[in-house]
């Protein structure tokens, strides 16, 4: 994928661009170029007919430049802008994601071990899939929620992004150090690349470009592996500074993390996975909580090509930061669209299992399997599988499946020397009949 170079700053056209920027009739359209963060291979096409190109899009530049913010990792220099439309999103968030009373009520806390186990699993496969693993989504999750051993490379990916996510929730108050990322690498990239050694190093030359699958062409050449160190050091510094003079919004520094360590792209592969793994981290560890139930890597993957645009944008404008900030928010945005959807899913769904609710004695989860088993008569469940898809212990969910073959609703069936598998009983219907009349 290839990006437009914009056009380069003109001091002698600066004068007209100034007056665009004070004509009221040109108001809208700057409105429109700032709340979209625009790029030029855009803004090029809305530019009034009667109006210069160039001069346009040097007054947005100017706009943009006179309320800028600057960061500096190793040698490397990078700004932002915080327009109108990303305070608006990032009020919005901090209104839902974090500890808010709002927030508190969208997921019930009895479901949120579920909720939250099936999110990670959504996150694990979708930035899996980004980086190449090619294992469906139906058989993906199939693996982790029996914890079968990954039988080759894909599966591999997703074990270890599923692991690292879970690792990253137990360890949220820690600070970003270079140990931990190192840790967080290993874990992401354990057996799956060609040479072991690389995993949780930092890479030794620079032979690594990232090129577009589609073309071929190198989208980004990473700083040399010399200055890996430095720059990781400045970004924890980042990570880990609440000074309220250098204050930088937390969603934002999230964001910029993200971006910051994608393009030093320290690892010779997984570099992907991690910065988003490092995203959901300081989103966590910042009190936006509900940032563990949002499945961002699937929106991400729906329309891959935007977010190697983003990319691209800031690095063609001078590093501009601004491109990937606003592309991360509007997809941060369609995620909890997303999660409020799948919630109300799971409500609707949680409304159809009432129906046996006239079995005494029985909890959810019980619910849930009897309701599951009614639809499809050759389920086949197991503990292992249970306990993983609603967060409890193997112990319980054996107890729960145990429960019901006391109550003549399941049967048990031999699968190997060790393990037993719970059916639907020949009694199933009719003991289902009697409880609900």
């Amino acid at each position: 994928m290839k990006v437009e170079k914009a056009p380069s700053f003109d001091s002698q056209k600066q004068t007209e661009a100034i007056q665009l920027l004070t004509n009221p009739q040109m108001q809208s359209l700057f409105q429109k170029i700032s709340g979209e963060y625009l790029y030029w291979d855009k803004v090029k096409y809305i530019v009034p007919a009667n109006i210069d190109k160039q001069i346009l899009w040097q007054a947005v530049k100017t706009q943009r430049l006179l309320s800028a913010q600057y960061l500096k990792f190793g040698n490397y220099t990078f700004r932002f802008t915080i327009t109108k439309s990303m305070l608006a999103l990032l009020h919005d968030f901090d209104m839902n994601l974090g500890g808010s009373l709002g927030t508190k009520s969208i997921i019930p806390t009895t479901d949120k071990s579920y909720y939250l186990i099936s999110s990670i699993m959504e996150e694990a496969i979708a930035s899996s899939q980004m980086e190449g693993a090619s294992t469906t989504r139906r058989i993906a999750k199939d693996m982790l929620r029996k914890k079968l051993k990954p039988i080759n490379k894909s599966q591999q990916m997703i074990v270890n992004n599923y692991e690292t996510i879970s690792m990253i929730s137990n360890n949220k108050v820690a600070d970003f150090s270079v140990k931990a990322l190192l840790d967080i690498h290993r874990s992401i990239a354990t057996k799956t690349l060609d040479n072991s050694e690389d995993e949780g190093i930092f890479r030794r030359n620079d032979d690594i470009f990232v090129v577009d699958g589609i073309t071929g062409h190198v989208a980004h050449t990473p700083p040399s592996h010399v200055d890996i160190e430095a720059m990781v050091l400045d970004l924890c510094e980042f990570a880990n500074n609440d000074d309220s003079n250098n204050f930088v919004h937390p969603i934002l520094k999230g964001i910029i993390i993200h971006f910051i360590l994608a393009y030093i792209h320290p690892f010779v592969d997984g570099n992907g996975r991690t910065a988003r793994s490092l995203f959901y981290w300081y989103m966590i560890k910042k009190g936006y909580w509900l940032t563990e139930y949002l499945s961002i890597s699937r929106i991400i993957y729906t329309n891959k090509k935007s977010y190697e645009k983003s990319f691209l944008y800031t690095e063609n404008d001078d590093n501009d930061l601004s491109y990937f900030i606003q592309y991360h928010l509007n997809v941060m945005k369609k995620a909890f669209e997303e999660l409020k959807k799948f919630l109300q899913r799971k409500i609707d769904e949680q409304q159809n299992i009432l129906q046996f609710v006239g079995i005494s004695n029985i909890n959810e989860r019980q619910r849930y399997v009897l309701k599951t088993i009614s639809e499809n008569k050759h389920t086949l469940f197991i503990p292992k599988e249970l306990a993983t898809q609603f967060g409890i212990s193997v112990k319980s969910a054996r107890a729960d499946l145990l429960g019901l073959v006391e109550k003549g609703y399941l049967s048990t069936t031999n699968l190997n020397k060790r393990a037993v598998g719970y059916i639907k009983s020949e009694h199933f219907e009719v003991l289902l009949k009697e409880a609900s009349n």
